[in-house]
């Protein structure tokens, strides 16, 4: 991968909002360089979306993620590939990994409940065929995600000082 490119994409990864003309400036390129960068990327899907990160819970929007860890009967020819499919289908899925260690795949799903959580692992996730067993974690707090700190307490540590 070219050094321009690479640089485009670390700009997009911490800010997804960046428009061209300021990732040019940046750069010290042309914009028309930088949207032929862009959409070159897309087409090959080296980019694949441009994702806003948002604190449901200030929101004042509830939900509950899970973290499932689950062990599976690989499939001759295709391995772990045909079940990671039909798991990260499920709209209540969020992300699925391929793992070593004591599980094959780790599943990242979000409800608005812990009892709508655990049914979609109870009934969906546990009784897929060549699934052997799932362990459920629940997330109890997020404090940083896809880089961003979530409540940084470092922010402002100036003192106050008034007339």
């Amino acid at each position: 991968m070219n050094e321009l490119r690479k640089k485009i994409l670390e700009i997009l990864e911490r800010n997804s909002r960046a428009s061209t003309r300021e990732i040019a400036l940046m750069l010290n390129v042309e914009e028309k360089e930088v949207i032929r960068l862009i959409e070159e990327m897309e087409k090959e899907k080296i980019i694949l979306g441009y994702n806003t990160l948002i604190n449901w819970e200030k929101a004042g929007e509830d939900s509950v993620t899970a973290m499932i860890d689950v062990k599976v009967v690989p499939q001759r020819d295709v391995g772990f590939d045909e079940v990671a499919e039909r798991i990260y289908r499920f709209p209540e899925v969020k992300s699925v990994y391929l793992m070593s260690g004591g599980y094959d795949l780790s599943v990242v799903i979000e409800g608005k409940t812990l009892k709508e959580v655990a049914r979609f692992v109870a009934e969906k996730l546990a009784t897929l065929e060549n699934v052997q067993s799932t362990m459920t974690h629940f997330v109890l707090k997020k404090y940083k995600q896809a880089g961003i700190v979530f409540e940084d307490k470092e922010e402002d540590r100036r003192q106050v000082v008034s007339p």
